[in-house]
């Protein structure tokens, strides 16, 4: 086994547009969080208070994949259940691919982190004892999934954004986007951005800089996360010399509503861990062919079994039956997803529900320890956008919210620990500028970006071989020549610029890995290579 491969990710660029700081309007903070996720906004609040923070994100602050998050957040409560196990059952799922210090971190610190969020106020439901509830999700072993209904991520963001925001010493800029992050000798001096349309830049200097911006599934036409996640968070944080890390891992989630009005819709995974079983449309059970665990199996696991089940049967869909629970049961549990099911003429009571995999998960990210650190100096990410090892070739259900939370901590009580030398002082802000020679075009981010996003999902999604891979390559590579050196004008056509960065190194890394592992599955390499495969592909500018 090769621990570490490192590759060219080929970049040309070290900014997206020309610029001089001597010229620009500027603001100085002891630390900038890029995004408004779980992940960015428990940074915030677990940093000292005397630290003077910003928040950007580049939509409203409620926008967010933390947000859409359904199922829960992974602890070890139960009296017969332990952070050990919990560990077990990230281990398995990750597929030998898991960072063991990074998920020994991750489920230690689970409880205090908890413990933290219902100080905070977060709702989440509860036993006829008063204890929180939890149920079970994928290659789980035992009931640890918190939970607040179906609409978890919500009640947890709702409830720290409210929280956050009564931070006098935190400041939050909506509609700014993030454009690069400053540098100079290796060193991370704060972040550059515009406006939303391009047409305003600024510099906002910090010592410290946090991403946590999210994944990047807008790569792929038919996706769970919302239109901002693009990648962003990964290409600037490459630009400035950062590494990227497990980027062909990219996890569909086995059960969205497949509906001709609906594509993106998560059916969660909670719904197979209260006795939902799926049925091809013969209506026949079919897991128990694929994987002893059944339903429960981890997520790459059910997903490619239920694409072979629609290969077999000549459908686009199969469905998900719950219909051994009551009306009530459902309403009560699953509000959201019961409601959004019977706007669309679904009673889950009595009807089958249509499902397919969707993309839903960026395993790979910008490269970290495990207190979130880079190898730019002042440089953190976390959540979705980083890569410590946690999650492996496949993520374990529900430990991506937590994920957000331990290591938000982590870099919180860093902060904490260096506030005094990294506290803005006189003199700071340094003079950067770049400056090259573009060219004037057009760009038709519109059919640009759909021609990138059908492609990734042709032809990189679950299943992949060579040919499929070597094409998509082709296609990418084609997009990325059309957009080579042509100035930049709108913040869209910088998500464009991201996304075919992003979307080439993931092409790379499949085609590196010549494989099957966890949610990288290819059919010229069905086996899981336990000699002679690679621990983890590492990217970085300049090879």
């Amino acid at each position: 086994m090769l621990e570490h491969i490192r590759a060219d990710a080929g970049m040309t660029e070290r900014y997206l547009v020309n610029f001089d700081t001597e010229n620009l309007p500027y603001e100085f903070y002891d630390v900038v969080i890029i995004g408004s996720g779980i992940a960015g906004v428990y940074t915030a609040l677990s940093s000292p208070r005397n630290a003077k923070i910003l928040i950007i994100t580049k939509e409203a602050i409620e926008m967010s994949n933390s947000v859409l998050a359904q199922g829960g957040i992974a602890v070890s409560l139960d009296q017969n259940d332990s952070p050990d196990l919990h560990f077990k059952d990230t281990l398995i799922a990750g597929a030998g691919l898991c960072d063991d210090s990074a998920v020994k971190v991750l489920v230690n610190e689970a409880a205090e982190n908890i413990a933290t969020l219902c100080l905070y106020g977060v709702n989440f439901d509860r036993d006829e004892g008063n204890m929180l509830a939890l149920t079970r999700e994928g290659a789980h072993s035992m009931n640890r999934i918190i939970h607040t209904g179906d609409a978890t991520g919500k009640e947890v963001c709702d409830t720290l954004v409210r929280a956050v925001s009564l931070l006098k010493n935190v400041t939050i800029r909506e509609q700014t986007f993030a454009i690069d992050i400053l540098t100079e000798n290796g060193e991370c001096k704060g972040v550059l951005t515009s406006n939303e349309d391009g047409t305003e830049l600024k510099a906002y200097y910090a010592p410290v800089v946090v991403c946590a911006s999210g994944g990047y599934g807008q790569l792929y036409s038919r996706t769970t996360n919302p239109e901002v996640a693009t990648g962003d968070g990964a290409a600037l944080a490459l630009r400035a010399g950062a590494e990227l890390m497990d980027l062909e891992f990219v996890q569909f989630h086995p059960t969205v509503l497949c509906h001709p009005d609906n594509q993106n819709f998560l059916i969660s995974e909670a719904v197979r861990g209260e006795g939902a079983v799926l049925r091809n449309n013969r209506g026949e059970r079919f897991m128990d062919k694929y994987h002893p665990m059944k339903e429960l199996a981890p997520r790459d696991v059910v997903s490619r079994a239920i694409f072979q089940e629609m290969q077999k049967t000549g459908s686009n869909h199969v469905f998900l039956d719950i219909t051994h629970r009551d009306t009530v049961f459902l309403q009560h549990r699953f509000p959201t997803i019961y409601n959004k099911c019977l706007s669309y003429g679904i009673d889950m009571a009595k009807d089958f529900i249509p499902v397919a995999p969707c993309q839903h998960y960026s395993m790979g990210g910008i490269r970290t320890d495990e207190w979130g650190r880079t190898r730019i100096l002042g440089f953190y990410a976390v959540g979705e956008a980083a890569c410590n090892g946690i999650h492996g070739a496949n993520r374990l259900a529900s430990n991506s919210l937590l994920e957000g939370l331990v290591f938000g901590r982590r870099i919180g009580r860093q902060v904490q620990e260096n506030l005094d030398e990294i506290k803005i002082r006189e003199g700071f802000r340094p003079r950067i500028s770049y400056n090259r020679e573009w060219i004037g075009k057009d760009i038709d981010y519109i059919s640009m970006k759909k021609k990138l996003q059908e492609i990734m999902t042709l032809n990189v999604g679950i299943i992949r071989s060579e040919d499929s891979l070597n094409e998509a390559m082709r296609i990418i590579s084609g997009l990325k020549s059309e957009i080579e050196g042509v100035r930049i004008v709108h913040t869209h056509h910088m998500e464009l610029k991201n996304m075919l960065t992003l979307a080439s190194l993931v092409v790379k890394a499949a085609i590196m890995r010549q494989e099957s592992r966890g949610a990288h599955f290819r059919t010229d390499y069905p086996a899981t290579d336990d000699q002679n495969w690679l621990k983890n592909i590492v990217f970085k500018a300049g090879g």
